[in-house]
């Protein structure tokens, strides 16, 4: 674990990066992506021609002898929570950063758009079962201490567990949140409790992976180990049923993960270690907005 020094310079550079990429790029695309998605009852008041009659208040109708419908409003405040994979699979990289730097810079900034917003912000840090929770609250010390804990967490577990977090997140949240959840979706089982969660919640799937988890590079012997089963190897990286069974083990994850998230309605995004992940979520929030 870095100590305390190093620990509040690596927050506060993270903390001027994505809140700079917030201010100038992202906030107005979070607003338009969210804001006004979420409606909550105001008052009633007596019909008037034109109302929508699924709104009526058959109570106060009943009561009253005349009819009454249900007032509502935009929600003026959202909550936003990051469920961010922190199993051992996370921590992997092979070129500009690790899976899990990705994933902590994209919660940042997306945490620093919502309370741009006055949105509260909440985060679950998982890997086969609930690492950390931490609720949601507004302002910019709640999201500092979010990034503390990402850059500072020791996962209990190596594996990951994603139904786990869906659950967990149903249970202790009971207003409905914009869900964004992080991870490499190295994992499978999901999809009855992604079900239920998308019912109650906006959940968004975020695909994280390194490029040398597509293909095989063939550098010959080597000893490798399962980061979550921790299970050691010698494969021959130029074998071709090993290289073929590699590349169908990435895809049949993928593939999993878009057809899981359309059977539950949910929107996706896939991002890969190297890439301007800005730009991959502008196009994301710009696709949102038109819905």
């Amino acid at each position: 674990m870095m100590d305390t020094a190093e620990l509040l310079k690596k927050v506060r550079k993270l903390e001027i990066k994505t809140k700079g990429l917030t201010k100038h790029i992202f906030s107005g695309g979070y607003h338009s992506a969210f804001k006004g998605k979420g409606m909550s009852f105001s008052e009633v008041r007596d019909y008037a021609y034109g109302d929508d009659v699924r709104n009526i208040d058959w109570n106060v109708t009943a009561r009253t002898g005349g009819p009454h419908v249900k007032i509502f409003e935009e929600e003026r405040e959202l909550t936003v929570m990051l469920l961010i994979d922190v199993s051992a699979s996370s921590f992997f990289g092979t070129v500009s950063r690790f899976k899990n730097e990705m994933m902590i810079e994209l919660a940042a900034v997306i945490a620093f758009s919502a309370i741009t917003n006055n949105d509260k912000v909440g985060a679950i840090m998982f890997s086969d079962h609930i690492e950390k929770y931490l609720p949601p609250k507004k302002g910019k010390q709640n999201i500092l201490r979010i990034i503390r804990e990402l850059l500072q967490i020791s996962p209990e577990k190596k594996g990951t567990n994603l139904s786990e977090a869906l659950i967990y997140l149903n249970n202790i949240e009971k207003k409905r949140s914009i869900a964004f959840v992080l991870s490499d979706f190295m994992t499978d089982g999901y999809l009855q409790a992604l079900t239920i969660a998308a019912k109650k919640h906006d959940v968004i799937g975020i695909h994280i992976y390194d490029q040398r988890e597509k293909q095989m590079p063939n550098v010959g012997l080597i000893n490798v180990e399962d980061a979550e089963s921790g299970q050691k190897y010698i494969i021959d990286t130029g074998d071709p049923v090993i290289q073929s069974d590699y590349t169908k083990y990435f895809q049949s994850n993928v593939e999993r993960f878009y057809k899981d998230f359309a059977l539950a309605k949910s929107d996706t995004i896939s991002i890969t270690t190297e890439d301007d992940y800005i730009k991959a979520m502008q196009i994301f929030f710009k696709k949102r907005s038109k819905k």
